[in-house]
């Protein structure tokens, strides 16, 4: 085997070759995610060239955005292909050995959606950026609320330019990477008005990336590949540290979408349909702070039209 190989595409080999035939398909993909993680976090090195320091500062890197057992499972399989490597005499020393397994810790304080002003910051940041592909995917969802698989499954067939629609009929497996599959539930089959402005940016895209075939989905990375769930995550933390606004989740975009028009007056169940919940209560147990919140805003509406009804 070529000394000059890169960690990268030995573990590609390694995992093909020894885990492929020998595990399930969906134990399989945490191999295939590893190896994306290794691109990402490794580059081009070589093999040969990484030692105990690389290795270490490069799962500390890793660990800043991971928890402690994603990166004790990251650390465990690039550990497993490198006793091989030994084995084979590929290299000579285990650069994995004693590595300190770190993780961020969870946050109970973590914000699960923005306000309106922030919310403006990300879409007209996103909106005005939409040719990195990350960005156009994070604006799509901030602007709908739909679900990341929603989006990934939207293809040039569901966009209708005509009537400033989109339709939801089908999502895409980013997890198990098993191709299309059907909504959540019934109820989120469903068609989505859209504004002219957001219209006007999937046509951009369209036309930048020359996308033709109705099948075509609209929501692939520079590579032509569809997004990984964790990347994107990582991308809208850091980007939300450079607009100086909260981190959230992807799935908090919908939230954030679902919460500003509950909070502009728009119809409960416009919003549960918008958002394809099953029915109305979903909306309103997801969403009973929000409802709260409007209450009291009404309860001192009424109170105040009747104090000042008294003093007319």
């Amino acid at each position: 085997m070529n000394n000059q190989i890169t960690l990268a595409d030995y573990f590609q080999q390694w995992m093909e070759t020894f885990k492929k035939p020998a595990i399930l398909h969906v134990t399989y993909i945490k191999y295939e995610n590893t190896y994306q993680h290794i691109q990402d976090y490794f580059g081009d090195v070589s093999l040969n060239k990484v030692n105990r320091q690389i290795y270490q500062k490069t799962i500390n890197q890793f660990a800043k955005t991971h928890a402690k057992r994603t990166t004790a499972g990251f650390h465990k399989q690039i550990r497993a292909s490198i006793l091989d490597a030994i084995e084979e005499g590929i290299i000579a020393t285990d650069f994995t050995r004693k590595a300190v397994i770190t993780g961020r810790e969870k946050s109970t304080e973590k914000v699960k959606f923005h306000s309106y002003s922030e919310w403006q910051t990300l879409i007209r940041y996103t909106g005005n950026h939409s040719h990195n592909s990350y960005n156009f995917i994070i604006y799509i969802s901030s602007m709908t609320g739909l679900r990341f698989a929603e989006v990934l499954g939207l293809t040039l067939a569901d966009i209708d330019f005509k009537n400033k629609l989109i339709t939801v009929n089908k999502t895409w497996d980013y997890k198990y990477h098993t191709g299309f599959k059907p909504t959540k539930n019934s109820a989120s089959v469903r068609t989505i008005d859209v504004d002219v402005q957001t219209l006007k940016t999937i046509r951009e895209i369209i036309r930048y990336r020359k996308f033709k075939e109705p099948t075509q989905q609209i929501f692939v990375n520079d590579n032509g590949k569809i997004p990984v769930s964790a990347t994107i995550n990582r991308y809208l933390e850091k980007l939300c540290s450079k607009l100086n606004i909260p981190a959230i989740s992807f799935h908090g975009l919908r939230h954030t979408h679902a919460s500003i028009l509950l909070f502009k007056n728009v119809n409960i169940l416009s919003v549960s349909k918008r958002l394809g919940h099953k029915d109305v209560t979903t909306t309103q147990s997801v969403y009973l702070h929000i409802i709260k919140e409007m209450e009291e805003r009404e309860t001192k509406l009424i109170i105040k039209i009747m104090k000042n009804a008294l003093a007319e």
